[in-house]
Order: C-alpha cells, then structure tokens, then sequence
C-alpha cells in the first residue's frame, strides 16, 4: 500500500485529497497545525477537524507547524516509509496594497505558504528517494491562480505562491531521472476557509462575484482541486514533472 503525507490535511482542499487518496487505496499521515494565528482574520482548522478526517480515511493524524522543519520531519518519521509528500497548507491575508502590508501578515503568508512547502520538501523528498528504484514517487503542491495574474491587495499571497512554482519547478530538476515527479496545481476560487477572507478583500457580498472572470462563472469544489492531485500521485502522471496545472475554471485563462 503506498503512503502520503499530507499538509494542511484538516480541512478543505487537503482534506479532499485525503478522501480522494484513501479512495485509491493509500495510507495516509495527516498533518495540520490545528491552532489559530495572531496574523489571520479567520479562524484555523482545530484537532477534531484533524481526527474526523483522519476517521474517515483511516489516516494517523499528526499535529504540527509547517513553518518547523522538526514537525515535519517527525511527521515523516511517524510515516517510516513515503511514496508521496502532499503541500496544501495555505493562508490568505491581505486587503491593504504591499507598502501596507504588515510585517507579520507578510511574514506568516511566505513563512506558511512557501516556507512551508520547502520544509515539506527537505524533509519527505529525502524518505520519498529511500524508496528502492526504479521509483514513483511523487511531490505536489498547492499553488494559486492569483499567482498567475495582477491581483490587487493580495501581494504577499501572491508572492508566496509564485515562490511555490519556482521552488517546485527547481525540485523537479533537482529531482532529474530519480522517478520522483514534482509538480504545483494552481487552484482557482474555491469553496474553502480561504473564501471569506477573499471576499472581505474586496469587500464582497457573495462569493460569485469572485468568479465574474472565471470562464466557469461558479466557485469550485475541494474535490475537483484534489482529483487532479490524486492523478498527479497516480502512474498515469509518472511523465509529468516541473509542471504547473491551472484548476481555476479558466480564471488564468483569461
């Protein structure tokens, strides 16, 4: 049976991914920091969230903070051995433009989104690579489409999330013949924790007025987001690496 770590497991597009995962047959470590930040207008996923998820896939629920390269290389400890390293815990903050921003609101979104993802990378790739070859082992993370277009008031976000692709794309290379693939999946507004504080951005009354440019004018579900990932993890993708997959509903397509 082959064994995913998951960020950012408790909710949302991460808790998705494990449902869609545990559906194809694999074993799961779930992992989320399960407390509330100083720097966020919304509240976090919390523990219960966590354990449901880990219910109703079967998975081992690990509590802990991307931001720590310790936490995660614990997490992948608790794994013992790793075909797949998952990236999907995000935060969002913005509403003011960047010489606004404050200190610890920009630096708890590149910290998290980006930092987060590297530290997930240095320490399952090395778990991932102990794999006897020829190997499939896969990484994925979680970009944003906003990272792909000028988006007003959400420049940290957008910085971190544009990081992710440059970071993951230099992992595929890094990565070379291994038969490890490292790819970013680019979600468009979707129906999660993040949807409020992206409508208070614009100071929005109802969430389809975020997706007037989508070419699918509907906010999309967690589970379409985790659908293209759980296919990324599949043998189907084994060609696919350094690649960068828009799910947004046509929202950078226009």
């Amino acid at each position: 049976m082959p064994k995913a770590l998951i960020t950012g497991a408790a909710r949302g597009i991460g808790a998705a991914t494990a449902r869609a995962l545990a559906d194809g047959g694999w074993d799961l470590v779930l992992f989320d920091h399960c407390a509330d930040n100083a720097a966020l207008s919304y509240s976090l996923a919390t523990e219960a969230d966590l354990h449901a998820v880990a219910n109703t896939t079967g998975g081992t629920a690990v509590i802990g903070d991307v931001r720590s390269l310790a936490d995660l290389r614990n997490a992948v400890d608790t794994a013992g051995t790793l075909d797949a390293a998952i990236g999907v815990a995000g935060v969002l903050s913005g509403g003011a433009p960047l010489w606004e921003i404050t200190d610890e609101a920009f630096d708890t979104q590149i910290d998290v989104n980006l930092r987060g993802v590297a530290n997930l990378a240095r320490a399952a790739v090395p778990a991932i690579l102990d794999r006897p070859a020829p190997r499939s082992g896969r990484f994925v993370a979680t970009g944003s489409a906003i990272a792909l277009k000028a988006t007003p008031r959400l420049a940290a976000y957008a910085a971190s999330k544009a990081g992710v692709v440059g970071l993951v794309r230099s992992l595929a290379a890094d990565l070379g013949n291994t038969g490890v693939t490292a790819n970013v999946v680019e979600p468009g507004t979707t129906n999660t924790s993040l949807l409020a504080p992206s409508q208070a951005v614009y100071e929005l009354s109802d969430p389809s007025e975020l997706v007037e440019q989508h070419i699918h004018q509907r906010v999309l579900d967690p589970s379409e987001i985790a659908a293209t990932i759980a296919w990324l993890c599949s043998p189907a993708a084994q060609s696919i690496t350094g690649a960068v997959i828009p799910v947004d509903g046509g929202f950078s397509a226009r």
